[in-house]
């Protein structure tokens, strides 16, 4: 198989191999109709007081995470690898819980403090994952969507940037009636918004929509689990999750050891659950002498992970997560505290993982078939002949001088247009700041929704697929001279079913290509690979 698709024709070239690894984001800037919307909301509140809140619900985040260090490591492995050995009884995951029995109480204060502090940063986060869903899955277009620990609505404002337009139905669970409250009070001025329903919970959720209802085209739950100390609770949490999930199921945790363990532990369960629901099905086809097996059996990872094995940094001192930065809102700035000046930006980091139903697709690794210059064999073709120009045996004596002149009069010109140019970006990065946190009036509808249901303008270029072929890049990429090194997560198979977390060093000297593309690769972005023994650590 490997020999077969080394053989094929390239899916891309050097040049689009950059757009469809990209995948992270430099600095988000929050939308402006987002940051009018906090700015109205909270505009009544005194400063002095919205500092101790905000302080308060820090140190609430603070007491969860210390909370969930008390669960032993010895359990947690049982329960996900195995839940049906670690439990007495299987009729513990029949259970329906109640979500937030235990874990944080938002109250008024609170829920003000969130909204000016945290729902930036948070829907940053989740800007940035939903984004790479739609990229890494073109012809997904969800119209149904569950947000699960819904809070202020982060997600839903992040899904009409992703998918602007196309969702039709979005319910809310939120237990807390003040986040409830916070969130339609932030969204009821915006247009063509999607009918969008509120419940307490998923037993709420489930009473009032009929059965074939239930299903979701896609669902979500972001910067919830960590506050359900129990492990078991979160684990039937994610079940009942997945279970109203028709396509994809995206969790997004705080980008911290306490988060990662949790995205790996739901990982490893959910595909340790479809596993063996699959094998089940198979060996029932098998007996029936049938072959008829359902289309959407299965689960596979859509991000970050380019394959479904075990995560190689388990029994390591490392832990998966991301980092987004963007540019702090005005309320952040006034409220937020610190021990020196307060930078003009914030690092959101996070870990997440979106899970898709059926088999993962084997496609062509996107090295495959691809040859790459070396630095020798790139200077071996040029032609000196091509770069030498006597001037003077073209031209008379005079007719060179008038040339030089003229030459000299471009090049001055070039230069003021150059430094036109420079002083109208700076002026453009100037205006980019949040001036509009200062000058947004109430009059302002026109443009309140200039930035709504306006897709990015992108070129249509191949994008990365969901086969095995893309390494992930965990870490910052290290530049040394003339040489890059990245830490990539990959598959070690053509099935996915096995990874490794390998360091990849690429110079310039054997491939001026892949190093050009090294040096502007970033915290999260994919990395092509070739398939089988063409696979290189050294570039």
């Amino acid at each position: 198989m490997a020999s077969f698709i080394s053989e094929t024709i390239p899916k891309f070239t050097a040049e689009t191999l950059k757009f469809a690894a990209k995948q992270s984001e430099a600095c988000r800037v929050i939308p402006v109709r987002l940051r009018r919307a906090i700015k109205k909301y909270i505009r009544e509140q005194d400063v002095t007081d919205m500092r101790r809140n905000v302080l308060s619900l820090c140190r609430s985040f603070n007491d969860i995470k210390e909370a969930n260090l008390l669960l032993p490591s010895s359990t947690s492995k049982e329960l996900v690898e195995d839940p049906l050995k670690a439990m007495e009884s299987s009729q513990r995951w029949k259970l329906s819980t109640s979500y937030r029995d235990v874990g944080l109480k938002y109250q008024e204060e609170q829920a003000v403090a969130y909204v000016a502090a945290r729902m930036p940063a948070v829907y940053s986060a989740l800007y940035r994952v939903l984004s790479e869903v739609r990229r890494r899955v073109p012809d997904f277009t969800p119209a149904k969507v569950l947000d699960f620990g819904a809070g202020t609505s982060s997600a839903l404002w992040a899904m009409m940037e992703v998918w602007p337009g196309s969702v039709e139905r979005i319910n809310l669970v939120e237990p807390s009636q003040s986040m409830q409250r916070a969130g339609q009070s932030l969204f009821k001025d915006l247009k063509k918004l999607p009918l969008v329903q509120s419940y307490n919970s998923i037993q709420s959720l489930s009473k009032h929509i009929n059965k074939s209802g239930r299903r979701h085209d896609l669902v979500i739950a972001s910067y919830v689990l960590g506050e359900v100390p129990s492990l078991q609770d979160r684990i039937t949490l994610v079940r009942q999750l997945w279970d109203l999930t028709d396509d994809i199921l995206v969790l997004v945790e705080p980008g911290s050891p306490q988060g990662s363990n949790i995205i790996s532990q739901m990982r490893s369960h959910i595909l340790w659950m479809e596993n063996r629901r699959t094998r089940k099905l198979q060996n029932a086809a098998n007996k029936a002498s049938t072959e008829l097996v359902p289309l959407k059996t299965g689960a596979f990872v859509v991000a970050p992970c380019p394959h479904d094995g075990p995560c190689p940094l388990q029994n390591t001192n490392k832990y998966c997560h991301f980092v987004q930065r963007l540019q702090r809102t005005s309320s952040q700035r006034v409220y937020k505290r610190t021990k020196g000046p307060l930078r003009g930006y914030e690092d959101e980091k996070f870990s997440y993982v979106a899970f898709r139903r059926g088999t993962r697709p084997r496609e062509p690794w996107p090295l495959d078939g691809m040859k790459f210059d070396t630095l020798k064999e790139m200077h071996a073709k040029r032609i000196p002949e091509n770069y030498d120009i006597d001037v003077e045996s073209q031209f008379e004596s005079g007719e060179v001088q008038l040339l030089a002149e003229s030459q000299l009069g471009s090049d001055e010109v070039q230069v003021d247009q150059s430094e036109e140019e420079e002083k109208q970006k700076d002026d453009r990065i100037k205006r980019k700041r949040y001036e509009s946190d200062c000058s947004e009036t109430e009059e302002e509808t026109d443009n309140d929704n200039a930035d709504e249901g306006i897709e990015e303008e992108e070129e249509e270029s191949p994008s990365a697929d969901l086969g095995s072929g893309w390494g992930r890049i965990i870490y910052m990429p290290l530049r040394r001279g003339k040489r890059v090194e990245l830490d990539v997560c990959r598959s070690t198979n053509e099935e996915g079913t096995e990874g490794s977390f390998d360091r990849v060093v690429i110079t310039k000297s054997k491939s001026p290509a892949l190093h050009h593309q090294a040096r502007r690769s970033l915290w999260g972005d994919l990395w092509p690979l070739r398939s089988g023994k063409n696979s290189k650590f050294y570039m």
